[in-house]
């Protein structure tokens, strides 16, 4: 594996590092604000930072995977949460380009590519959590489209122009069988959203997301009758690895500014950086992000490769997560009380990795697919 950066993919990480030196100001007042400015999520897309790897038919810039991974890292250097654009436009991009009509396709895709709207992706319900594979959200087919009845919890559901959501198209009893893929309007008739007060990720406004006899076009459903779940998993593998990158961007930066602070900082007339107590935990810190990173690297490079990375995706998703949650719990406490005050970034971005941990698969889920793919289906925790 070769990770030297094209002259395309450095200029790509260059615009995406001034991007972050734009938005680091603001990363706490957009969690006040609850939200992220519409202006600022279109010119970002306008500069091509958001889903680069979908096709240039499409409003994307026909770049590689890593590149897309690269752009996240860097962007979260600056906000957490702007990076997530990112990943969502990349997972919910990739969705529709490689299943939906080509109608639906070009009505949405350069739209997200653009920053002009988000599609958010609903698979996680209230009731269900992990269990992804047995949905309660029910499609049953009226009036030449569907009807929709259920709950899904989605990030930007109170920002999105619309949504992926999957459910229950058939009496299949099977976890896995049975699920269709639709994009929602969530201005239509018997959509309603309702916000969710998190503890962080604040700007990303996640939410519930409620059907009543919402009906759906049929050329709004995605791919085949009965493979959304198999469709879905895939495009998993593709931002579990975003994922791990934007908790690393967020791990890096806070890095960074912690060496800074310890070598300005006096304690027995020595800068805090000259006691082993101090440097050695940093020195760890940064060991184990630049593993992190290359983990989520290979997992994108071998994606582009077309090569299986599925098992490497789900170690993306459950160690950088923890690793990068592990460092900055770490930073924070080297800054002492200062860390601790809210006028400082690295409480609010402990909070916000944290999250992750959670979302879009947890870490047993993640090591239950690791398992799988070396043990074989009849594995059985």
């Amino acid at each position: 594996m070769d990770f030297t950066l094209t002259e395309s993919q450095q200029g790509f990480v260059k615009e995406a590092r001034l991007v972050a030196e734009q938005i680091a100001p603001g990363y706490k007042q957009r969690e006040i604000d609850r939200g992220i400015d519409p202006e600022l999520r279109r010119e970002i897309g306008a500069r091509g930072l958001i889903a680069p790897e979908l096709p240039a038919a499409l409003g994307g810039r026909g770049e590689r995977r890593l590149t897309s991974g690269l752009i996240t890292e860097q962007i979260a250097r600056g906000d957490f949460n702007v990076a997530y654009l990112q990943v969502v436009g990349s997972l919910v991009g990739q969705i529709l380009a490689a299943n939906a009509s080509a109608e639906l396709a070009k009505t949405w895709v350069p739209r997200i590519a653009s920053g002009q709207s988000i599609v958010g992706i609903g698979l996680s319900e209230p009731g269900a959590g992990s269990d992804a594979g047995n949905p309660s959200l029910q499609a049953r087919r009226e009036r030449g489209g569907w009807v929709l009845n259920g709950t899904k919890s989605m990030s930007f559901a109170l920002q999105a122009d619309a949504a992926v959501v999957f459910a229950k198209t058939d009496g299949a009893q099977r976890r896995g069988r049975g699920i269709s893929a639709f994009l929602t309007s969530l201005d239509a008739d018997g959509v309603r959203v309702e916000g969710i007060d998190d503890m962080g990720t604040k700007a990303v406004t996640r939410g519930m997301v409620h059907y009543t006899n919402a009906w759906i076009p049929q050329g709004n459903l995605i791919g085949d009758e009965g493979q959304g779940f198999t469709q879905v998993m895939q495009g998993f593998d593709f931002s579990r690895a975003l994922i791990g990158l934007q908790c690393i961007g967020t791990a890096a930066v806070t890095i960074e500014e912690t060496w800074e602070y310890v070598k300005g900082r006096n304690a027995f007339d020595k800068p805090l950086s000259s006691f082993q107590g101090v440097a050695f935990p940093l020195a760890e810190s940064e060991t184990l992000i630049e593993a992190a990173r290359l983990l989520c690297y290979q997992t994108l490079w071998l994606k582009d490769e077309g090569l299986p990375h599925t098992s490497q995706a789900a170690m993306c998703k459950w160690w950088a997560p923890k690793t990068a949650y592990d460092v900055i719990n770490s930073c924070l406490l080297l800054h002492g009380q200062f860390g601790y005050k809210t006028d400082r970034p690295i409480e609010q971005r402990l909070r916000d990795v944290l999250g992750l941990q959670i979302g879009d698969g947890t870490a047993q889920i993640m090591k239950l697919i690791i398992a799988r793919q070396s043990a074989g289906r009849e594995f059985a925790p």
